[in-house]
């Protein structure tokens, strides 16, 4: 039987301060980091290659929550969900952790500038609650650093968040 070595890098769940605000964001910021580091440092092809008969890759779930992100938190239209999935071919890992980056710094000046947790969105008569869109942005990155936990593993052994 042959083992791989296992390369874990992990870190422990955020402190926060006491407030709500503070617990919610904090932990998601903490589970952006996590899934964007999946994807680092990790070469073509198989960044982008499916690890799953699903198709599901590395950079593909990094494409899906950029596009969550900005139609959580800032109303974007998202009309073709399961394309959010596949970067193009001419996008480089870079460009899309780049993206995703960009979309969590535009949604968290969102965030600091709306920050009761009661009241919807600013975008539009139906928008959710904050608290409600950073519960479903924890729930929804949490589920996917679980997949690139996964997709990660198979790449190259490394473990841990």
């Amino acid at each position: 039987m042959t083992t791989r070595p296992s390369r874990r890098r992990d870190s422990p769940p955020p402190r926060t301060g006491a407030e709500e605000m503070d617990v919610l964001l904090g932990f998601l910021n903490y589970l952006r980091s996590s899934i964007a580091g999946k994807a680092e440092g990790v070469p073509e092809p198989q960044v982008r290659t499916a690890g799953v008969p699903s198709g599901t890759s590395l950079l593909g779930l990094i494409k899906h929550l950029t596009a969550v992100e900005r139609a959580t938190f800032l109303g974007e239209n998202v009309t073709d969900w399961p394309a959010s999935f596949h970067p193009g071919a001419d996008e480089t890992a870079h460009e899309v952790l780049s993206a995703y980056r960009d979309a969590i710094h535009q949604a968290n000046q969102r965030i600091a500038t709306h920050p009761n947790l009661t009241r919807p969105l600013p975008y539009s008569k139906n928008a959710p609650t904050l608290r409600w869109a950073l519960v479903h942005m924890i729930e929804e990155t949490g589920r996917h650093a679980g997949h690139a936990d996964i997709l990660r593993e198979l790449i190259d052994g490394t473990t841990g968040r």
